[in-house]
């Protein structure tokens, strides 16, 4: 147990220090990525006003009750698409990847590649 209260507390050190150089702007907002042991959560949240512009994750309904996922790489894959869809009907176009204190590998990684294939630019 006490391994991984210091993983989960080198994270959030991890994350405070990417966060002191990160900001989302209203040009540029933050797509903030979370993930848990089985799930993916997305963001696009604009700093300045701190309000969540859009989000999706792999707990929605409507994901839930779709096919499913050979793993949770292309579930991931997935979500990045999806919120890449829903930022450019929003006129997004443009954002600043915010990993959250994870590294950038595996599921993290998968979301940024399905969100650059789907046109979001970061």
């Amino acid at each position: 147990m006490g391994s991984l209260n210091r993983r989960k507390a080198l994270r959030l050190k991890r994350k405070k220090r990417i966060r002191k150089k990160l900001h989302g702007s209203q040009q540029r907002p933050r797509l903030s990525v979370y993930r848990s042991a089985k799930h993916i959560y997305t963001q696009i949240v604009d700093d300045t006003q701190g309000i969540t512009l859009v989000s999706a994750s792999t707990m929605e309904k409507d994901i839930r009750e779709q096919q499913k996922f050979e793993n949770k790489t292309a579930a991931a894959t997935y979500i990045g698409k999806l919120i890449a869809k829903r930022a450019s009907e929003k006129g997004i176009k443009s954002v600043v990847f915010d990993r959250n204190g994870f590294l950038y590998h595996g599921r993290v990684k998968a979301v940024s590649e399905g969100a650059r294939k789907a046109g979001l630019d970061f």
